[in-house]
This record gives structure tokens, sequence and C-alpha cells, in this order.
């Protein structure tokens, strides 16, 4: 057996590389924090200023150093530092707002994006026009202060916004491309698609039974368009490799 001798100096950069990456991600998970914080403001004050909360759960996710040399590899960036990272990677912090309604989406949508310290880099809106596969939901990247002993750091965060039938879909869409690695064959693909709609139409008809039953005219739950929209290329189908 060989042993392989390593000096004091190696293993002192291989902590200061540990400790610089934990840094790295901690600013992350700080935005996430903020992020986290304003969505549960706001849920706070419908449901005790309103009667009505239009969200139905909040998830968050930090990608793992795996997941962000996984990505950095599909972009073909062979020798990465930190300051690249920053650069070429926007969703390394993650929340995702599943609502009720298609209304609900484009409305706390605007009421994140509103806020005087939040600012939209980009705008994916996959609901108005879905993927190919039939995938729809909201993505923004925003970036939020955040307020660190050493000074005042702009962090980038992923937002997505769905309905509970999106949500749904894009779940059993991730299993499915999961179980057969991609693979999937041609029939399930088509269910997925009939699926995709199916779930679309359980949007427009549970929206129409909450208005019948609360009363309220179809122009106030209409959606607005969000702000200037990044164009969306044709994305190809198959499980997101960007996102949750």
């Amino acid at each position: 057996m060989t042993t392989v001798h390593v000096t004091e100096d190696t293993i002192n950069q291989a902590r200061e590389l540990r400790d610089e990456l934990q840094r790295f991600l901690r600013e992350y998970e700080f935005g996430m924090r903020e992020v986290e914080t304003k969505i549960s403001i706001l849920r706070d004050e419908f449901t005790h200023d309103h009667a009505y909360n239009p969200i139905e759960h909040v998830k968050s996710r930090l990608k793992s150093p795996d997941s962000i040399v996984e990505k950095l590899a599909r972009k073909g960036i062979d020798e990465p530092d930190f300051d690249r990272i920053r650069a070429d990677i926007t969703d390394i912090a993650g929340v995702r707002v599943t609502c009720s309604f298609v209304a609900d989406v484009y409305r706390l949508f605007d009421l994140l994006t509103a806020q005087d310290d939040v600012t939209v880099r980009t705008v994916k809106d996959y609901i108005a026009h879905p993927k190919a596969n039939g995938y729809k939901s909201l993505h923004a990247i925003i970036e939020v202060p955040v307020f660190l002993s050493t000074g005042a750091l702009s962090v980038p965060v992923e937002v997505q916004f769905r309905t509970i039938a999106m949500d749904f879909w894009a779940s059993l869409e991730h299993k499915i491309y999961y179980k057969f690695s991609n693979q999937v064959p041609s029939h399930l693909v088509d269910s997925l698609s009939d699926a995709a709609d199916a779930a679309a139409e359980l949007d427009s008809r549970m929206e129409r039974l909450h208005r019948e039953a609360h009363g309220v005219p179809q122009r106030e739950l209409a959606p607005p368009p969000p702000p200037a929209p990044t164009p969306i290329p044709d994305a190809p189908s198959g499980p997101r490799v960007v996102g949750i």
C-alpha cells in the first residue's frame, strides 16, 4: 500500500478553499432567507388583513457544490473562480412559491418585484409561453440586498411561481424522466403533454369556481402582464436542468 505524504501547506490550502466555499454559499443562503422573509410577510398580511391567503406553500433550496460543478461543466467553464460562478450561475439560491390560482401567481410576482430593494434581472413566463413539453411556471431572477458586517451585497435568487396543478405536473414529469434516465417512451411523452393541458383546464375551472363562490368580478382576477419579460428561446422537452 502506497502512503501519500500531504504537506501542512496543502492541508491549509484545502481548508482555506473549504472556508471560502462556505462563505460563498452563505451569501446565497442569506439572499434566499431575505426572499423567504418577504414572501412570509406577504402571506401573513393576506391571512390577517384580507382573509385570503394566495400562497399554498413555499419551498427553497441552495445548490450543492456538486450541482454547481455539474452546471459549470454543462456551460463549458473549465477553470472557474468565484467571480465567474457569480456571473454565470444565477440560480444557486432558489425559492418556489406555489399559489392557489394563476391570478395569484401574477399578483404575488407583482407585489414581490415592486418592492424598492428588489431588482428584477430576468423574467421567463412559461405560463403565457409553455415549454414544448407542457411545463408551466413563472420564473424570475431577482437581486436582493444582504447586509453583512463587511458591507452590503446584492445577491441573485431565482424565484418560481406556479399553481398547485402546475406543481403536481412538474413533480410527476421529473419523476418519470428520472426513472427512464431521460429516455422516456413516446407514448408517455404524449400522455404528459395531455396531462399538462388537463392541468391548465383544471386551473381555469377552479379559478372560475373561486370567482363565482366569492362574487369576484373577472377583471379582479385577470392576471396582469409581468413587466418587460425576457424573450424565451425555444425550450426542448424533458426535465429542467435549471431550477429548484
